[in-house]
């Protein structure tokens, strides 16, 4: 926001590439990215995946009202790495041969959902992250993963990741399940926790590998 109103940017300007802002700013493509992010939901730019960020057209110089107390897109993957992993290791102890069905019937789900309805298929994603989350039978762990999934539905920043994501056409990653399935099937913590950890890093190497112009 500062270079916008240092710079006087107007209606249809285009912003450096995310590369350069990176260098510029010292700071991570990940980081540019998510403050473009919070730029668009206050209506500042428009974000055009694959050709850049431009100034909005309909532009005003106003304070931002992002709530930045909560956690950003990669804050809340880089927190699901750490707790979705160590609950898939629990559960695999504890998880049930109903809820193993249920989560194999959530895998066939999204697997039907993947080419026709992108935001059912997420609701239901959630629904197989929460049953993992519930098979370690720990009230603190089931809620602190339902807390980080919610994130992404109630924070506007959240949200209009998730749409960017699927408009850049990033690789699939609900295949990952099957391994998260068969290891808590095989009562495997060690499985369990590795397959959990090897999705939520694709996960976040599909994000991060997104960019937001065509510059490499």
């Amino acid at each position: 926001m500062a270079r916008v109103q240092r710079e006087a940017l107007k209606a249809g300007d285009k912003l450096p590439s995310e590369r350069t802002l990176a260098e510029e700013l010292n700071v991570s493509r990940p980081s540019v990215r998510e403050a473009m992010i919070a730029l668009e939901v206050n209506g500042i730019v428009e974000i055009r995946p694959g050709s850049g960020v431009y100034m909005a057209n309909t532009f005003e110089q106003h304070e931002l009202c992002t709530d930045e107390t909560l956690p950003g897109p990669f804050e809340i993957l880089e927190a699901r790495l750490h707790f979705e992993s160590e609950a898939a290791s629990l559960a695999a102890q504890r998880i049930s041969v109903e809820e193993i069905e249920q989560l194999r019937a959530f895998q066939k789900a999204m697997q039907m959902l993947e080419d026709q309805d992108l935001g059912e298929m997420h609701n239901v994603d959630r629904q197989f992250h929460e049953l993992i989350a519930k098979a370690t039978r720990n009230a603190s762990i089931i809620e602190i993963i339902s807390w980080l999934w919610s994130l992404k539905s109630h924070s506007q920043m959240n949200k209009t990741f998730d749409t960017l994501i699927r408009n850049w056409g990033t690789t699939s990653v609900v295949s990952d399940h099957d391994k998260i399935i068969d290891a808590l099937q095989q009562r495997n913590p060690e499985r369990a926790r590795a397959a959990m950890q090897q999705h939520i890093q694709h996960v976040i190497h599909e994000f991060s590998a997104c960019k937001l112009d065509d510059e490499d």
